[in-house]
C-alpha cells in the first residue's frame, strides 16, 4: 500500500474526482472540448500532487505539493464556477462545498508539518 492512500484528503479527492471526470464527459459531448480537458487536468493534478508529496523524504517537500494540491482545489473550483455560469449543472454547489473541504484539510495537514 502506498502512504498515500491512507492519507484522508487523498481519498476524499479521488472520490470527487469521479464525478468531476464525468462532467468533464459531458461537456466533451457538447463539444467543450477545452473545458473538458482543463477540468480533467486540473482534478487529476490534486491527487497527483498528494501522491507525489507523500513520497518525499522531507515535510518541506511534502507541504510544498500539498501547496500545489491546494491551489489546484482552487483551479477546479474556478472551472467549476465558470461552467455553471452556462447553466451546465445542477450539483455544481455541492462539488464547491466539497472542494473547500478538501481545501481546508490539505491547509491543516501542511501546518502540522511545518
Amino acid at each position: 500500500m502506498f502512504r498515500f492512500e491512507e492519507l484522508e484528503i487523498w481519498q476524499r479527492a479521488a472520490a470527487i474526482s469521479r464525478p468531476l471526470f464525468e462532467l468533464a464527459d459531458q461537456l466533451e459531448n457538447r463539444r467543450k472540448f477545452r473545458w473538458a480537458e482543463q477540468l480533467r487536468a486540473a482534478v487529476l493534478s490534486i491527487t497527483n500532487n498528494i501522491a507525489e508529496g507523500s513520497g518525499s523524504f522531507s515535510k518541506a517537500e511534502l507541504a510544498q505539493f500539498l501547496n500545489f494540491a491546494r491551489r489546484s482545489v482552487f483551479e477546479t473550483a474556478n472551472i467549476l464556477m465558470l461552467v455553471d455560469g452556462e447553466g451546465s449543472i445542477a450539483e455544481v454547489e455541492a462539488h464547491l462545498a466539497e472542494l473547500d473541504e478538501i481545501s481546508r484539510m490539505i491547509t491543516g495537514f501542511r501546518k502540522t508539518l511545518l
